[in-house]
């Protein structure tokens, strides 16, 4: 079997459940950083399913109605799992952050309004993470962010949640 860079597909507008070495490195990189590096105490998890089933974000376009699920999310308060059950397969509490890193096949507008729909739901910090370029866009709300790339920044800095990362470590495989 050999490594293969696919091409199908390119750009679709919406989740992609395909993953890429890029992709990977930088979403295990930023949960690490944010768990172990991070000053702040942070509950962070990957890929968790949080419950919108009672919020309409049609206007958003993202084609989900039940759940959205971030790369990577931080809670100042962790979720409590109820008494009597073991885990929780969706969580209707929202992270404090939320961090989307783009996909080979993704498409940066589809991402952008996920950050919005975040906001909208009440999540206090959006991160962009393009792999590629060595990027971040580190948002506030929405259409208000600050970038960090490591051709000119030495950290990524989120002054809404007080956190600084070295951004080469972010992209260091």
């Amino acid at each position: 079997m050999s490594d293969s860079y696919e091409i199908e597909n390119n750009a679709i507008d919406g989740e992609d459940e395909m993953g890429s070495l890029n992709h990977g490195t930088a979403q295990t990189n930023l949960a690490g950083l944010l768990k172990f590096k991070c000053e702040k105490k942070l509950a962070v998890i990957t890929e968790l399913s949080l419950d919108i089933s009672q919020h309409d974000l049609s206007k958003y376009e993202l084609g989900v109605k039940e759940e959205i699920k971030p790369d990577v999310c931080a809670y100042v308060k962790r979720p409590v799992i109820p008494d009597g059950k073991n885990d929780l397969v969706k969580v209707s509490q929202m992270p404090d952050l939320a961090i989307e890193v783009l996909s080979p096949r993704q498409g940066v507008s589809y991402l952008i309004r996920k950050i919005n729909a975040y906001f909208e739901l009440g999540v206090r910090s959006c991160w962009l993470v393009l792999p590629s370029n060595k990027y971040i866009a580190v948002y506030s709300q929405i259409n208000q962010y600050k970038s960090f790339d490591v051709q000119r920044d030495t950290e990524i800095v989120d002054e809404v949640m007080d956190i600084h990362l070295p951004i080469a470590s972010v992209f260091a495989l």
